[in-house]
């Protein structure tokens, strides 16, 4: 007789990501995808990484491979808060806690602030992987409108600011639009949370990837006190590090400690030191000019190919930066019946419906460029493009 599990209300309202299950379909050959916001393999710096691993094995083997502080390795966490001390502001080590991954932050971050219906703020849309964490612990989501160049400060209200436990953003080519959040606008932002009393989660995983190489004041810089940073080395090193980092306050980074001790004791010590080797001297000045140099070409590429191919109703951003591109069609069209259809001729997306808390926006879609190879980028593209046109054209005579 099998087993009878029950399941905890939480467990139940799980539910899968749609992006990972897409890139199921993906592992086929054949598919060309634009679905998997992954860094190009070709980013990887497999030399460097060698290199820095002999070293911790010939200068530091057995604390290497020992359990070590949930806090994270004290080096690796100073080179981070030096390296975010800026702006006249001065980041200490003690507000630096080293994750697996900084999706185990957003985790971390739900169970240490959220209760069941607390109020959270999200962008619409918002990074699909922050709403399933924080999904786990039933808030009510709270959508802040947003545009073009991002999050629209005006709009958002007393009311809906009263009683928020935080609010969750991405200001550097945000996932998954692309866009990035503009100087007066952070300012408008950090001043608007601080005098409601609403703390901010910056999110910032792309903030390296702008193509010209220029960068706007992260929100930590203006208000460290109310900001609560995310930052990883899985876009400027390699994901499969699972390597991230949460700044905080030191009022709340001690039970972000608590959390992870329940949660995994700590992130491994082997791939911390590794890391930190790898990051000495000037070596990331050196490599994340050569990984911008690559996206702004691939994002090129795909820009030109949605020229040609995609016809005039369908509307996308041009990113300054990042890894993706968001398209939005005409009203009435479900990108997640276009997918099968593109499924079906070997291309793959991601709808842009689960990207949002409330209300989705089913005639919208993220494409990712930094993967695929420039003529899998004008093949795929022109199969997609004809797909849309075919959508948009079918549209059109239903309402004639």
């Amino acid at each position: 007789m099998a087993n009878q599990f029950t399941l905890s209300q939480r467990a139940q309202a799980l539910t899968s990501s749609a992006i990972r299950e897409i890139l199921k379909v993906t592992e086929r050959p054949e598919v060309i995808s634009f679905a998997g916001g992954l860094p190009s393999p070709a980013t990887f710096p497999i030399a460097r990484m060698r290199e820095a691993t002999d070293k911790v094995f010939d200068e530091a083997p057995q604390a290497a491979l020992q359990y070590g502080p949930t806090e994270g390795y004290t080096p690796l966490r100073e080179w981070i808060a030096a390296r975010h001390s800026k702006g006249g502001v001065t980041i200490r080590p003690s507000q630096v806690l080293i994750t697996t991954g900084s999706q185990q932050g957003l985790d971390l971050l739900g169970k240490v602030l959220i209760d069941e219906g607390s109020k959270v703020l999200v962008e619409t849309p918002s990074y699909l992987g922050a709403l399933q964490a924080y999904s786990l612990f039933r808030p009510a989501f709270s959508a802040m409108a947003s545009d073009e160049q991002g999050l629209i400060v005006e709009s958002l209200t007393g009311e809906q600011l009263q009683g928020a436990r935080f609010m969750y953003c991405l200001p550097n080519f945000q996932n998954p639009t692309g866009r990035r959040l503009p100087l007066e606008r952070r300012q408008a932002l950090v001043k608007k949370a601080r005098e409601a009393g609403v703390p901010i989660v910056e999110d910032d995983p792309y903030g390296e990837l702008s193509y010209e190489g220029e960068q706007l004041p992260s929100l930590l810089s203006m208000d460290p006190d109310n900001v609560i940073y995310m930052g990883s080395f899985s876009k400027v090193l390699a994901p499969g590090l699972r390597l991230g980092y949460l700044i905080a306050p030191e009022a709340l980074h001690g039970k972000l400690v608590q959390a992870k001790q329940a949660a995994d004791l700590h992130t491994p010590s082997f791939s911390q030191r590794i890391v930190y080797e790898a990051l000495q001297g000037d070596f990331l000045d050196r490599h994340i000019p050569e990984i911008r140099k690559l996206y702004a070409n691939q994002c090129e590429l795909m820009l030109s190919a949605l020229d040609r191919y995609f016809p005039a109703e369908a509307k996308w951003n041009r990113p300054a930066g990042g890894m993706f591109i968001w398209v939005t069609l005409p009203e009435g069209i479900d990108t997640g019946e276009l997918l099968a259809k593109a499924i079906e001729q070997n291309v793959a997306f991601v709808p842009g419906a689960p990207f949002f808390a409330t209300e989705p926006q089913k005639n919208t879609l993220r494409l990712s460029f930094v993967t695929v190879p420039a003529e899998k980028i004008e093949q795929g593209m022109k199969i997609l493009g004809a797909l849309v046109t075919a959508e948009v054209a079918a549209k059109a005579a239903a309402t004639a």
